[in-house]
């Protein structure tokens, strides 16, 4: 048990502390487009250029009119939103339709609406209702977001002057995560820190580097560089398309970037603990390329890594205790970094081995629904396990 305790601390304190060095030393380097120096306009062309947004939707009642409200104010004068209805069973399409019919009364006509009432075989629905709107996109950029994100008017702007200025080819901006139950603070603030564990955001624009980056709520890619991936029609059964976007963008060599902007963007992700255990649930599995053998082996290495800290500094003794601190603050030193940045709390990593167990119980149960019922089952509709296996990146 003596040399047990020296073994498995001194490999959490190399992995937890060698990765908040990393991240002291890079995170520095990935810009925030909040800041006074990007609230311009691009400077690379005569005018503005033209910039198509697409809002995939599947019942999203609740949140859709704020979505196209919000981005229809947008500081920018070259743009176009193609809001893309993909076969709700709700309001959505009543309410998308009711606001391009409102903004055509005021004048404003960049909104336009698709409808979708069949999905064809070999396609999800979110990446068949985006790639229909890219095909009738006249922009040079591409904005794919969620029918839930909240845009702040100069949003757009800074982060088309910060593309250009930097010759990007995709430019992923972080939103703000609205947290309002200690649930959800919880849950993202350990989603959170394993994100930067597994992600390293500060490495996405070295070219050297396998690190990629993707995000559903702002994926911001040149036209030609969409063309030049295979469009979506390459990711038409990517689960887990926002990722996978970045990924075969890095990997094809174009240059990618990730920035901050505080509150430029912003999602409510999740309500409550369980309502980030159901988001998950989906996906989870995916991550995992729907294999249970790495999907088993990744819960040991969650439980591992993240619990092992807290049960070695109360089971080992004397000095065999010190890796296992050295971890626990490195750990604690991640949760401080992003209460900065994030607005959760730095206490919330005493909660961070109830999270843990329930991530680990998510994974587990993405794997078991997946398995049980040969498939996933996405806002409604059934994908075989088959072929999201084959389509996969």
């Amino acid at each position: 048990m003596h040399y047990f305790h020296w073994i498995a601390g001194t490999i959490l304190a190399l992995a937890w502390f060698s990765r908040i060095v990393d991240a002291a030393i890079g995170m520095p380097s990935v810009a925030n487009i909040s800041k006074p120096e990007w609230d311009r306009r691009p400077g690379a062309h005569p005018g503005n250029p033209r910039v198509s947004i697409i809002v995939p939707a599947r019942n999203e009642e609740d949140d859709i009119e704020q979505t196209l409200t919000r981005l229809l104010e947008l500081d920018y004068d070259n743009y176009e939103v193609i809001a893309v209805n993909d076969r709700s069973t709700d309001r959505t399409g009543e309410i998308m339709d009711r606001v391009a019919a409102l903004r055509v009364r005021d004048g404003n006509v960049r909104l336009r609406v698709i409808h979708h009432s069949d999905l064809p075989a070999g396609w999800l629905g979110k990446t068949h209702a985006m790639w229909t709107a890219a095909n009738q996109a006249t922009g040079d950029w591409l904005l794919f977001t969620d029918a839930d994100v909240v845009f702040k008017p100069d949003s757009l702007r800074r982060a088309i002057a910060y593309a250009e200025a930097g010759r990007a080819d995709h430019v992923v901006l972080f939103p703000q995560m609205v947290m309002k139950r200690p649930g959800e603070y919880m849950m993202i603030a350990f989603f959170q820190t394993m994100f930067v564990f597994g992600h390293r955001p500060w490495k996405v624009a070295d070219p050297k580097a396998k690190d990629h980056m993707g995000v559903g709520a702002f994926n911001l890619i040149r036209r030609s560089t969409y063309n030049a991936i295979g469009t979506y029609e390459a990711l038409r059964m990517e689960v887990l398309d926002d990722m996978k976007l970045g990924k075969v963008v890095k990997n094809a060599g174009f240059a990618q970037r990730n920035v901050f902007g505080d509150n430029l963007i912003s999602i409510r992700w999740a309500r409550g603990a369980s309502g980030v255990v159901n988001n998950l649930t989906k996906n989870f599995f995916a991550v995992l390329s729907f294999q249970w053998p790495r999907t088993l082996i990744s819960a040991f290495g969650l439980a591992f890594l993240n619990l092992a800290p807290f049960l070695g500094v109360f089971l080992a003794h004397g000095w065999e205790r010190l890796p296992y601190a050295i971890a626990l603050g490195s750990m604690f030193s991640i949760y401080l970094g992003m209460s900065w940045r994030s607005g959760v709390p730095a206490y919330y990593f005493l909660l961070h081995p109830v999270s843990t167990a329930l991530f680990i119980y998510t994974l587990l149960l993405s794997m078991f629904h997946a398995l049980w019922n040969d498939g996933i089952i996405w806002r409604g509709t059934r994908y075989p396990l088959e072929e999201l296996r084959k389509g996969m990146v």
